[in-house]
């Protein structure tokens, strides 16, 4: 009897009454009676793929780039006000806006760019740099006030982020920090920054998806790129740089000098990788076969089997991710495919693959018809009986007896 799965049957009678049973493919013997069944079922396999469920990270080993925005201590896209004598150190930018006031009292140690192809350049690099800040992957999340904290270098994320008091950055001048608010930056008056181990103001940023509000007093470090305005109340103090996408930025009485002597060059922004293939066809034996695993991340991926088997007669590519060769066993393999490129977590997902038996081997008719049999076969063999399903029967020159069973 012919079961699910079971691809192929060989039934061999030997002299009419030896009876041989095997699988796979058939030796011809002189005198045999051969008996090939073939299945109804059993020839397609089946591939199953399970979700990774690491979830990539996005990183960056240096900060962020800022383009031509870079010289600019103050950039807006509507308006710029000052009130006061306001001296900023670095130039001062509007794009696609055309009112800059307070300009003098304020006086700028840089270039004042109004609505010229500087500050519209500017602004577009500007952009570039606020969502590369937003994609980052943050090592803490849920923050709000940061009064108190001393923060080792990293990404940090919340909602409406806030400064009340004092806070510390400590790390090296090669440290970057990157603070991410999912709404509003509001920083108390006489709120105060400190810098410790040598750290630089300018690897501190401030992506902010509305708007920033520098309190009264206040000693403020870091670049906020606001996608809205930015306000710095009276006599606030900002070593940094006031950066605006879509809406003003007002001053009044404030000093705020763009950090000098940073580097020009960008961190490299790297994202851990996500397994993107779909699941892998089923596949035969003996017949060639091919899948290519793929991965979403930045750099390229390299691929490799972290736990389980391939189909046998299947290898992996570590570099391509293609699987490849021709199956010589059948059956169910399940195998995991580990996705690396240096960033981590590392991505893994787990695939099942099956592989049904060869085709059957086409066989001599020797003249006996299909038997047609619907409801079981018996033949009788030297006295031996053999009972078959539906399959396909033929029969050799020493058959005795066939007749068919209701």
């Amino acid at each position: 009897v012919i079961g699910k799965g079971q691809a192929q049957t060989l039934l061999t009678a030997v002299d009419d009454d030896a009876l041989l049973t095997g699988r796979g493919i058939p030796v011809r013997i002189p005198r045999t009676l051969s008996i090939f069944a073939v299945a109804a079922v059993g020839l397609l396999g089946l591939s199953l793929t399970a979700a990774s469920p690491a979830v990539a990270d996005t990183r960056i080993d240096g900060p962020i780039g800022l383009g031509t925005a870079a010289p600019f201590a103050v950039l807006a896209a509507s308006t710029v006000t000052n009130i006061g004598p306001s001296p900023i150190s670095g130039d001062v930018g509007l794009s696609p806006g055309s009112s800059i006031t307070g300009f003098p009292p304020a006086i700028v140690t840089g270039t004042i760019h109004q609505t010229d192809a500087v500050a519209a350049q500017a602004q577009l690099d500007l952009t570039t740099a606020y969502n590369v800040a937003a994609s980052l992957t943050p090592v803490a999340t849920g923050l709000g006030d940061l009064t108190g904290s001393s923060l080792t270098p990293g990404v940090y994320a919340g909602g409406e982020l806030a400064l009340s008091g004092a806070m510390t950055l400590a790390g090296t001048a090669e440290s970057v920090w990157i603070f991410q608010a999912a709404s509003t930056l509001t920083v108390g008056s006489g709120a105060i920054i400190t810098m410790t181990g040598g750290a630089s103001a300018c690897n501190v940023f401030w992506q902010v998806s509305s708007a920033a509000t520098i309190g009264t007093g206040a000693q403020f470090i870091g670049t906020v790129m606001a996608n809205e305005s930015v306000t710095a109340q009276t006599g606030a103090t900002v070593t940094g740089r006031l950066l605006a996408r879509t809406g003003a930025v007002t001053l009044d009485t404030n000093t705020i000098t763009s950090p000098v002597g940073c580097s020009t060059t960008a961190g490299t922004v790297t994202t851990s990788p996500t397994i993107s293939s779909s699941a892998p066809p089923s596949g035969q034996v003996g017949t060639a076969y091919s899948y290519t695993a793929t991965a979403t991340g930045s750099p390229t991926s390299t691929f490799s089997i972290t736990s389980g088997l391939l189909p046998t007669g299947l290898t992996l590519d570590s570099a391509t991710g293609v699987i490849s060769g021709t199956p010589t066993a059948p059956g169910d393999y399940t195998f995991a495919i580990t996705a690396s490129n240096g960033t981590a977590p590392d991505a893994t997902t787990t695939f099942s693959v099956s592989i049904a038996a060869a085709a059957a081997a086409a066989v001599e008719d020797d003249g006996l018809a299909d038997s047609g049999a619907d409801s079981g076969l018996l033949l009788l063999l030297g006295g031996i009986g053999i009972t078959g399903g539906a399959a396909l029967l033929f029969f050799g020159r020493h058959l005795r007896t066939a007749r068919r069973i209701r």
